[in-house]
């Protein structure tokens, strides 16, 4: 379409208002002559124009003027046509607009959908669903990533409790099925003093391991829920651990274990004693239980590292035939026990180490084995260290 035909018109006229020369419409455009440059509209026979005015200079004197104009009958003509048009186009804009519109919000949704889907499958026996989302990365897209987050904590928390009850029902059914054959037994016929006795003596032991077992469930329970009470105080390791090395020196001594203490003052950290406590007396006995008779059982710190300006580092070794490598991934892992641990008849219940490892990883420390066999097994515990100078002044 040309311009005159959507009204467009431009002239050139001298000052003194002839027109020197145009295109369009110009001449139905009635004369004006500006005094200056600018915008103006002129009514000819009913016709508004619109008219803008620009001089043409030359050495600093007007010589003429540049003139755009436009009809404004055009815009009046497609003003009053608009309704029409829009009348006319509304149902093919309604329905594009619909068909985007449902376009869009379905792949928006779709993440959404996925969700529910998911989340309606989910069952306590199969945990293993996942939204596996790809797209962009937008609230939906991290919504999506969250959620499967959360259900991978689940199924972990749900397995783990599961294992945890297994393992349990296992362990307990073994001594009160002996508790249960022992009396059976006794029962069966009339018995001597001596009998009854010895079988009260080995019911004697067996509840003490149930004792064991269930007190050691309750504190992992606890440790489990972050329910166990803990109180954290400046601590030095150097005379809480000489003071239990004394406490399980007749333990070593009844076996000819040399139990040996390398142990530097003031090792300085932040933890509850009493817990403290609770993890190397089990270290300590589990390393004197596991050592031959004349063998010996170390606890020293070890300085010699990385960091150790930052940390304190306590090493429980024993001379003895050692862990199989293919064990140590798992001694932390609850009721576990080695094969060689079964057959020499110790009567622990595999609840020890898991107990331990829980403490220190609330001390935020970290706990670690290494095994020679057939020579040493180590356990190092790592705290971080307590300044000095703020260790004296809590103390003081």
């Amino acid at each position: 379409m040309r311009l005159s035909q959507l009204g467009f018109a431009a002239r050139i006229i001298t000052p003194e208002g002839q027109v020197v020369n145009g295109f369009g419409r110009y001449q139905d455009v009635p004369i004006w002559v500006p005094s200056s440059g600018g915008y103006k509209t002129l009514v000819s026979d009913g016709i508004d124009w619109r008219v803008i005015s620009q001089p043409i200079i030359r050495e600093g004197r007007t010589i003429g003027w540049l003139q755009m104009t436009q009809s404004l009958e055009v815009l009046e003509d497609i003003a009053s046509d608009l309704p029409t048009e829009i009348f006319l186009h509304l149902p093919f804009i309604l329905l594009s607009a619909g068909l985007g519109g449902l376009f869009l919000s379905n792949r928006a949704l779709r993440p959404i959908r996925n969700i529910t889907q998911t989340a309606q499958s989910i069952t306590a026996s199969d945990l293993t669903q996942r939204i596996s989302y790809q797209g962009a990365d937008d609230e939906v897209g991290e919504l999506a990533v969250t959620f499967d987050q959360m259900l991978d904590r689940l199924q972990s928390s749900f397995e783990r409790e599961q294992r945890f009850t297994s393992d349990a029902a296992h362990e307990l059914r073994t001594p009160l099925a002996i508790i249960k054959g022992r009396i059976s037994l006794m029962l069966s016929r009339s018995r001597t003093r001596v009998e009854y006795e010895k079988t009260l003596q080995d019911l004697d032991q067996e509840v003490d391991r149930l004792i064991r077992l269930s007190n050691g469930l309750l504190l992992l329970a606890r440790l489990d829920r972050g329910q166990l009470p803990i109180t954290f105080t400046t601590v030095d390791l150097s005379n809480l651990l000489e003071i239990l090395v004394e406490q399980v020196q007749p333990l070593a001594a009844a076996r000819q274990i040399k139990l040996v203490s390398d142990l530097p003052p003031a090792l300085w950290i932040q933890g509850d004693p009493d817990h403290c406590t609770s993890l190397f007396l089990n270290l300590l006995d589990n390393a004197i239980k596991y050592t031959p008779e004349a063998g010996q059982v170390r606890i020293w710190t070890s300085d010699r590292q990385p960091n150790s300006e930052h940390e304190v580092r306590i090493c429980v070794s024993n001379t003895g035939a050692g862990i199989d490598p293919q064990h140590l991934p798992h001694l932390f892992e609850r009721f576990y026990r080695t094969a060689s641990a079964r057959s020499q008849g110790h009567n622990g219940v595999g609840l020890g180490l898991a107990i331990a490892y829980q403490i220190v990883r609330l001390h935020s420390g970290m706990l670690s084995a290494e095994s020679e066999p057939g020579r040493e097994t180590r356990f190092t515990v790592t705290f971080p260290r307590c300044d000095a100078l703020s260790a004296k002044h809590t103390v003081s």
